[in-house]
This record gives C-alpha cells, sequence and structure tokens, in this order.
C-alpha cells in the first residue's frame, strides 16, 4: 500500500537529524518502476553498442562531458554556452567568465571521480574530491550549522538538511553501504535513484550539493557496469523538468512518495539515453563523411591522425596537429588554412590564440533537438 502522509517529525524550518537511513522501508520496485526499469537500461545499453562502432571512441570522454557539465551548472542558474566551453577548454589562458570557469571546474570534477575509481570505490572521499574540483577549493563535510535551502520568491525555507558533522557522516556511511551491498533484485537504476535522493537530504557541502551528486549519478553508472565511460547527458533532460526534479525530491521528504522520484529519474535517464546514443551516430556519420571528404581532396595531409584532431572536440589549434605527430608548425598551418579556404573550417583568432573550428560539427553539437 502506498503511504501519502505527512511525515511527522519533518519540519522544514528544523534540521532533519531523522533522515531515515537507507534503504526505504516500502515496496520500491513497482510494477510501473520495472517496467520503466526496462526501457531505461534498454536506452543505456544502446549508448555502449554505438561507442562500440565509434572508430575512436575516446573522444566522446571529451565531448559529452562538456555538454553535461554545461546543462548541470545550468540547472543551479549558472549559465554559460557550449560554444564559450568549448572554445575556452583550448584557450591557454582559459576564460575570465565567471559562468564558463564554473562549469569548465564541472567536467574537471567528472574527470577526476573517474579516475579516482580505479584505486577505491566510489565513497565520501570520492563525493569531497569532486565537490573541492567544482568549487576550486577544499570542499569537506560541513562541521558548521546555517545551511538551508530557501525559495527566494516566497521568502520561505523549503528544506533544512542534517546538523552535525558525526551525524552527517554516518548517514553518509549508511548512503556508501546502501551503494555498494548487494540488495538482492534491486536493479542498479534504482538504487542510483535512491541514493541521489538520500545525497541531496543529506546535503554535506555548504555549496555544489547538487553539481556533486549528479557527477555521483553518472559514476554510478560506470561502476555498475552499465556504462563504460561516464559520458550520458542525464542534466539536458532533467533542466527540461526541472520543476518536477526539485518536486519530486521534495515529496520524499515530506511524504514519503518514492515511486513518483524513481519513475522520474528513470525517465529522465531514458530521455538521456536516447539523446546521447543518437548523438553518438551523428557524430559518427560526420566523422566518416569528413574521412572520406579528404581522403578525395586532400590526399596529400589526410591521415586517421587528422580526423582525430578534428572530431577531438570542434575547435583545434595548430599546436594540436603538431602535438599529434602529424607536422610541424609551419605545414600544420598550411593544412588547417587550406580547410578554412575549403570551407571545412573556420578561423577565429581569441587574444593571441587562433582557433580553427569544424563548423559542421559545432552545429551538430549545438543542435539540442
Amino acid at each position: 500500500m502506498k503511504r501519502h502522509f505527512i511525515i511527522m517529525n519533518w519540519n522544514a524550518d528544523t534540521p532533519y537529524n531523522d533522515l531515515p537511513l537507507l534503504p526505504p522501508k516500502q515496496e520500491l520496485e513497482t510494477k510501473a518502476v520495472l517496467k520503466q526499469c526496462v526501457k531505461s537500461r534498454t536506452a543505456v545499453e544502446r549508448i555502449n553498442q554505438a561507442v562500440d562502432h565509434l572508430p575512436n571512441p575516446s573522444l566522446l570522454i571529451n565531448i559529452l562531458p562538456l555538454l553535461e557539465a554545461k546543462a548541470s551548472s545550468e540547472i543551479e542558474n549558472i549559465v554559460t554556452t557550449s560554444d564559450a566551453m568549448f572554445r575556452s577548454s583550448l584557450l591557454e589562458k582559459g576564460t575570465s567568465d565567471f559562468a564558463t570557469k564554473e562549469a569548465m571546474n564541472y567536467r574537471e570534477a567528472l574527470y577526476e571521480g573517474f579516475r579516482s575509481m580505479q584505486q577505491r570505490p566510489l565513497n565520501t572521499m570520492t563525493a569531497e574530491l569532486i565537490c573541492s574540483v567544482i568549487k576550486g577549493c577544499d570542499m569537506h563535510v560541513r562541521a558548521i550549522p546555517g545551511t538551508n535551502l530557501r525559495n527566494e520568491q516566497l521568502a520561505q525555507t523549503i528544506y533544512t538538511p542534517p546538523v552535525g558533522e558525526n551525524i552527517l557522516r554516518d548517514k553518509l556511511s549508511n548512503w556508501e553501504r546502501f551503494i555498494h551491498q548487494e540488495l538482492g533484485d534491486l536493479d542498479p537504476l534504482v538504487v542510483i535513484a535512491i541514493s541521489h535522493y538520500q545525497f541531496e537530504a543529506i546535503h554535506p557541502f555548504t555549496d555544489g550539493n547538487g553539481r556533486t551528486g549528479r557527477i555521483l549519478n553518472l559514476l554510478q553508472l560506470v561502476s555498475s557496469e552499465l556504462l563504460s565511460q561516464p559520458i550520458l547527458y542525464h542534466s539536458r533532460s532533467i533542466i527540461r523538468r526541472k520543476s518536477e526534479y526539485y518536486q519530486f525530491l521534495n515529496r520524499v521528504t515530506s511524504h514519503e512518495q518514492w515511486e513518483p522520484w524513481i519513475l522520474y529519474m528513470l525517465e529522465t535517464i531514458e530521455e538521456a539515453a536516447e539523446w546521447t546514443f543518437r548523438k553518438i551516430q551523428e557524430i559518427r556519420e560526420l566523422r566518416h563523411k569528413t574521412k572520406v571528404e579528404l581522403r578525395e581532396k586532400f590526399p596529400r595531409f589526410y591521415s586517421t591522425e587528422f580526423i582525430d584532431v578534428l572530431f577531438h572536440q570542434p575547435y583545434c589549434r595548430i599546436q594540436d596537429v603538431v602535438e599529434a605527430g602529424i607536422a610541424k608548425r609551419q605545414a600544420a598551418s598550411v593544412y588547417l588554412k587550406e580547410l578554412v579556404n575549403y570551407g571545412l573550417l573556420a578561423e577565429e583568432k581569441i587574444g593571441r590564440e587562433k582557433l580553427f573550428v569544424h563548423k559542421q560539427y559545432l552545429a551538430l553539437l549545438l543542435n539540442e533537438s
């Protein structure tokens, strides 16, 4: 039987030190949840299949996390553009734009978290590492009170997370055990949905919790062997249903309504997986088209390595061609200029940096439809 009563020991203005431990004491895998699990897992599995058919799968770990970083930051009202992030990732001095810097930090945090999984499983230390990179300073489980979530338009507190470092660490230890223990037939996607709620409810840091939690979602997909790389563009789907994200999170807290939240997470994962799959297919097709075009029109300098440089991301530099071992600087400059004259690339000068943009590739990545 579903429970829809208000939880008596919760009050939005009072630290929720009685936040229940995991797992929740109710049926989680309802008929609707199990049905959606099948659809979501099928969509995620197609991403791995698409990656396996790419000549150079490693290019995705550079491209898709940039898009995810931009979208996840936007959920927190930190707004930049994908184009600005692509440019910034190549500029030696980066960017002075605050929003772009924050989003670039998100991508680096995802990389650091992914690399850390080679040494240890996901845990509280992973979360602290991720949050520290996002914020650009050492972030640890908070030891001070005063953190709450407010609706500024209504001028009211909507949630006050637990306080006290020992309490937070105890709840995080329980969160870790839930992620890693054997839970019978509980689907890994259901585990991700439940653990994401719990992490956000614990709210262990003074800032950066939402972005840290969404990176942990991607890393859990890898840890559960559902994805080989953290390349799901999940935050795009959350942005499209942003109000529901907060609404369903809050309904778990206030009414213990788990099913709508789990279904929401499963549905957004399915939508994100379908979008990511189609985008990988489009990248593959454009890469093949560009390869054929260069091989026919520019056999003098065509090579697989050159194609890899053009598709590492939509912007490249003369130095990228040099570092790939394709040509020395003068020849590399000539090759790129020939592609500009042909119309495949466009040249941009930003400060002292000269960038070359693959126009079709950039348009493909900026197209959110």
